[in-house]
């Protein structure tokens, strides 16, 4: 069986917002419309269900998802782990063969990341001035390209505007005219029938008299 609302007669929108100015020129029809206004019922607390569901974002990045998580929540952000750049020595005197491992493999940890950061700060001396050029063309590049897309947007906007506010007022233009004649006719039809009343009470009268002139002879 063929489902009817596939089939069902599109909307049809006979506003004109750029010629019906009645709103403004009447403002008890602003009052009685924000009164109907205030009549309807309220939306919905649930969505459509043909509104898809809410775009889970990071659902294979668990650490990007409990980041996003976190800020949804309004938490603070936790604080920086500082011991990781200390030397602590082991706690008990004497100490353990494990706390000095534990402590020998911190300061071995610690070691490794300087080097790291020694060998990135002269990766960055060496490449770091052109990359970083590189970095500024592409995204000025990409702001350009935003800027020019944003102004197309706009432009095609108020060429949307403009044509329908040309076609509204265009389309009020000929309503007027429509409206005008409508009532030119109008008023020639009830004066058409005015005429006729009078003729025919004036045919009823003459007929009357000649009844009268017809009796006296």
């Amino acid at each position: 069986m063929v489902d009817s609302e596939s089939f069902s007669a599109p909307e049809i929108f006979d506003s004109l917002p750029y010629y019906d100015d009645d709103l403004t020129k009447f403002p008890f029809l602003k009052e009685k419309v924000e009164k109907e206004l205030a009549r309807e019922p309220k939306p919905p607390s649930t969505l459509h269900p043909r509104v898809p569901p809410a775009y889970q974002l990071f659902t294979k990045n668990p650490l990007l998802h409990a980041e996003l998580e976190r800020i949804e929540s309004h938490k603070p952000f936790p604080p920086l782990d500082t011991t990781r750049y200390q030397l602590p020595p082991p706690t008990s005197v004497p100490a353990t063969d494990e706390e000095w491992k534990a402590s020998l493999d911190n300061a071995r940890a610690q070691l490794e990341h300087q080097r790291l950061r020694q060998t990135n700060l002269t990766l960055l001396q060496t490449y770091g001035a052109n990359s970083w050029r590189v970095h500024n063309y592409l995204v000025e590049a990409s702001a350009k390209q935003v800027e020019k897309a944003l102004e197309d947007l706009k432009k095609l906007t108020e060429d949307v505007n403009r044509d329908r506010k040309n076609f509204q007022t265009k389309t009020g233009a000929q309503l007027t005219v429509l409206e005008t004649r409508w009532t030119e006719l109008i008023s020639s039809v009830l004066q058409i029938e005015m005429a006729n009343v009078a003729m025919d009470v004036e045919i009823d009268r003459l007929n009357q008299r000649e009844a009268e002139l017809a009796d006296m002879l």
